[in-house]
């Protein structure tokens, strides 16, 4: 079986969806693996890296010739992967929901398109997480860009020339990325607080040390939603919560906000008034901003300044840590892929009816066959 890994296009991408390490491992399954030239740099592996693991290394139309798998971080559309031949598996970064036109071509391709992102959060597909791994590494580059911007100490300071304060940070939205925000910020000596719609997670935040700060006696969101994630909040609930936070956040020296939910926008969590609001210096971080923003004013690649605080909307905050996120994206990949590997057929075998293949699979047979995507 032949695996291609394909160098990077998309804007703002460093990442690669295997690193020498993993290369390796595919070869010792039984694999031929072939590496498009320039695959790594943005990681900083060189193409005789690849080699020297044991792939081959070639043009884009070079590594698509013959390939059984092709991997990527952010997967091109049909027109980005010349040759590929009918049946043949894609499988990485997809983004259904915000390209649906992309999957429709895979699928009038003949191609089945896996889609990494789907992976169901179960006990047994934790290892093969794309938005966990990635998320926990925005979440921490998210405190290390703000408190560069801040331009202040994070931790309280106490000199013969008088005590310095520590800096308040308040992460809004705990999931994975909120989580490794707040044991970055409480590292570097912040004073931390958090809030998030789903009660569950009011004892996360108070086992790493930060404050919970929540809306009380309000009926909140209609359910958690499947696997962890947040669904919509009722109106009341917004109310309540849109008074409490403005009267936190006026106090706070940096904000990060981490909400998403899938399939939809991105919900407003900070609004001109609240920015307003804040301190000068103050600095807030949207990792939502390429989903619509959870910061009003957010720009996606910009850094911005309104009311005298700065708003940081950098995309791809994994990719800005490009070598251990190309680490851990391409472990995510191989630990999938080897979950399913048949060693008699020296090939991967995906059976049908298997709740991760079921997750993960959007297009098969000339058609969209994903649940979600059909009902979209």
């Amino acid at each position: 079986m032949k695996i291609a890994v394909l160098r990077e296009t998309a804007d703002a991408e460093n990442r690669v969806a295997a690193t020498p390490e993993t290369v390796k491992k595919f070869i010792a399954l039984g694999a031929e693996m072939a590496v498009e030239t320039g695959a790594g740099a943005g990681a900083n592996i060189a193409d005789a890296d690849y080699a020297a693991a044991g792939a081959t290394v070639a043009d884009r139309a070079g590594v698509i010739a013959g390939a059984h798998l092709v991997m990527g971080v952010q997967v091109p559309g049909v027109d980005g992967l010349p040759g590929i031949a009918s049946g043949t598996m894609v499988a990485g970064g997809m983004s259904p929901f915000a390209a649906p036109e992309r999957i429709k071509g895979y699928a009038d391709a003949g191609l089945v398109a896996l889609s990494m992102e789907f992976m169901p959060r179960i006990t047994r597909a934790q290892s093969m997480d794309i938005l966990s791994s990635q998320s926990n590494l925005a979440g921490y580059k998210a405190v290390i860009d703000a408190a560069e911007a801040y331009g202040r100490a994070f931790p309280m300071m106490m000199t013969a020339a008088g005590t310095i304060s520590a800096a308040r940070v308040f992460v809004m939205g705990v999931g994975v990325a909120g989580l490794q925000a707040i044991a970055t910020a409480r590292r570097l000596g912040a004073l931390v607080s958090a809030t998030d719609v789903r009660s569950a997670t009011k004892e996360q935040i108070e086992s790493l040390g930060a404050k919970a700060i929540f809306v009380a006696d309000v009926k909140g969101i209609e359910g958690e939603g499947a696997g962890g994630y947040a669904t919509e909040m009722s109106d009341e609930y917004k109310a309540a919560q849109a008074a409490l936070v403005s009267s936190h956040i006026a106090k706070q020296d940096i904000v990060v906000t981490t909400a998403l939910i899938p399939g939809r926008p991105a919900p407003r969590l900070v609004s001109d008034a609240q920015l307003a609001s804040m301190r000068p210096g103050s600095v807030l971080v949207d990792l939502a901003v390429e989903s619509g923003g959870n910061i009003e004013h957010s720009r996606p690649g910009e850094v911005v300044k309104v009311h005298g605080v700065t708003i940081i909307g950098h995309r791809n905050l994994a990719g800005r840590m490009a070598a251990d996120a190309s680490a851990l994206f391409s472990r995510n990949l191989y630990n999938f892929i080897n979950a399913f590997w048949d060693k008699d057929a020296n090939s991967v075998a995906f059976p049908a009816d298997d709740e991760i293949v079921v997750g993960v699979k959007l297009t098969e047979g000339g058609a969209v066959v994903h649940e979600r995507l059909k009902a979209a």
